[in-house]
């Protein structure tokens, strides 16, 4: 891991961008449904992967003494029904490791929660210099500027949204709920089909 400040830094999403949690969110979901009574759609939210949980549960209208406690359990839950059957996308570990080969620093910056977020990078041995979760569209701009970064890959129109607040690049992989054109009129400034064309990408051009 590159420790200097100084050095440039690179930030990903995490959902849709470097792994593929759908399976395990569908079922966790499914539990909190079975859980409260409530009939979140489980497969359309693991299908958009993004925004803070919290977020999405507030689009179905539910009171906030109901979303903390539904919060709460799904986020108790996680670690034992999602982190073991996510998946590595195609091409992430090699587009983190010509993150750290280019001496530069990497960043992870998600709307999923934290404590969560960290399981999977140590389940799939993922190491990198700095993790945020819980920060979304514009708020994961602040992370990014403040590290100083100079691209930020993500697979949703949060993302495009927080590199454009920090004057990074935006780099969308269509591995998420939009499609290359999609991603193109969000204001991606680079479209890749998957995070596999990320590495040659880097090396010619950053």
């Amino acid at each position: 891991m590159v420790e200097e400040r100084s050095a440039p830094a690179i930030g990903f999403d995490l959902d849709l961008t470097l792994i593929d949690a759908r399976p395990g969110m569908v079922r966790a979901m499914g539990a909190v449904n079975a859980e409260f009574g409530t009939q979140v759609d489980a497969q359309h939210f693991a299908a958009n992967l993004g925004p803070p949980l919290d977020h999405v549960l507030r689009g179905y209208g539910f009171d906030e003494p109901l979303i903390e406690r539904m919060v709460a359990h799904f986020r108790a839950i996680y670690p034992t029904v999602v982190i073991g059957d996510t998946v590595a996308l195609p091409g992430a570990e090699e587009s983190l490791d010509a993150v750290r080969d280019r001496g530069a620093r990497s960043l992870v910056i998600t709307g999923k929660y934290e404590p969560n977020a960290a399981l999977h990078l140590k389940a799939l041995g993922w190491e990198v210099d700095r993790l945020a979760g819980e920060v979304f569209a514009e708020a994961k701009g602040d992370v990014l500027r403040a590290e100083g970064a100079t691209i930020y890959v993500g697979d949703h129109h949060g993302d495009i949204a927080g590199a454009k607040a920090a004057g990074a690049l935006a780099v969308g992989v269509a591995t998420g709920p939009y499609t290359a054109g999609q991603l193109r009129e969000l204001g991606a400034d680079v479209v890749l089909g998957e995070l596999t064309e990320f590495p040659a990408w880097l090396a010619e051009n950053a």
